[in-house]
């Protein structure tokens, strides 16, 4: 009697979880018409194990539509851009662009600046991750325009609204799945009925879980515009004429560099013997060993010819 009923609950916990599949995957109502036959298997299962009918249980699946999330004139667009712009003074730039974006109610992402230098002169240049609310995204893009020098503007759109929607029909029925295996949750007396609806429950409620982090996720983004604004001082030049011709040169400049010159070759000559010296100790030795005794049995045979 009870591994009858056990193996009927069971058997409703799957039949009840491949109807949520199909709620997830095709629509609402394929979901509604699964559930009632996995119910009215139930029933019929249950019936027969107790001796007693069981009533069926009406339920209807959840979907979404389109309408439900989003209008044709209402989309949802995620907008980027990056502005490169050159500046005269990094700081005053980047505390004016700060004001200005939390003028518009948005904030400060990220930061990052690095400080370089050239012939004891230094420029800075870094970036600025920004975020806005989407409806002043383009003018924020324009007062980042205004800092200083325009090098170059990009800006992006991504449509999301089908995306939001899909969510939005899964979470529905996923969350009409999670609600029946609670009513089964709460009948269920035999502890091995209880673990079985419970596991069950618990891979709905991660999977709701993990979907309504996805869809804050696009949300936020469709909310809140990001913008990236690099700034970059101009970079100095060292104030050195080069000379119109070589004689002009300043004498101790010629000497320095004349110097220079000679470090240079010397290095160039003990790097060059480097390479060469593993080809000469491969090649000329065993060259000079055999001309040598050549050379020795030459003498020899002049010697006793004559």
């Amino acid at each position: 009697m009870g591994a009858r009923r056990t193996l009927t609950v069971v058997a409703l916990v799957a039949l009840v979880a491949l109807a949520g599949c199909g709620a997830s995957t095709g629509g609402g109502g394929d979901g509604g018409e699964a559930y009632e036959q996995a119910t009215e298997v139930a029933a019929d299962a249950g019936g027969q194990a107790t001796g007693t009918p069981a009533p069926a249980e009406e339920t209807s699946g959840g979907g979404g539509s389109a309408d439900d999330v989003a209008t044709p004139d209402e989309r949802a667009i995620i907008r980027t851009g990056t502005v490169v712009v050159e500046v005269e003074e990094f700081e005053t730039a980047q505390s004016n662009l700060t004001a200005t974006v939390e003028g518009y109610g948005g904030y400060v992402s990220d930061t990052r600046q690095d400080r370089r230098q050239v012939d004891n002169e230094t420029w800075i240049r870094g970036e600025m991750v920004l975020r806005v609310p989407s409806e002043d995204f383009d003018a924020l893009v324009a007062d980042a325009r205004g800092l200083g020098t325009v090098e170059s503007v990009e800006v992006n759109s991504r449509d999301v609204t089908d995306q939001l929607v899909d969510l939005e029909a899964r979470l529905e029925n996923l969350r009409a799945e999670r609600d029946r295996l609670r009513e089964l949750y709460q009948q269920a007396n035999d502890t091995e009925d209880v673990l079985a609806v419970q596991r069950e429950l618990s891979d709905v409620q991660g999977e709701i879980e993990r979907l309504e982090a996805r869809q804050q996720s696009l949300q936020r983004r469709v909310a809140y515009s990001t913008l990236t604004v690099r700034l970059e001082e101009p970079r100095p030049t060292p104030g050195r004429a080069a000379p119109d011709h070589w004689y002009d040169t300043p004498v101790l400049s010629a000497f320095l560099q004349s110097v220079d010159g000679v470090v240079l070759v010397g290095r160039a000559l003990v790097v060059g013997v480097a390479f060469a010296l593993p080809y000469l100790l491969a090649f000329a030795v065993p060259v000079l060993v055999v001309a040598g005794l050549l050379w020795r049995y030459g003498r020899r045979y002049l010697a006793t010819t004559s």
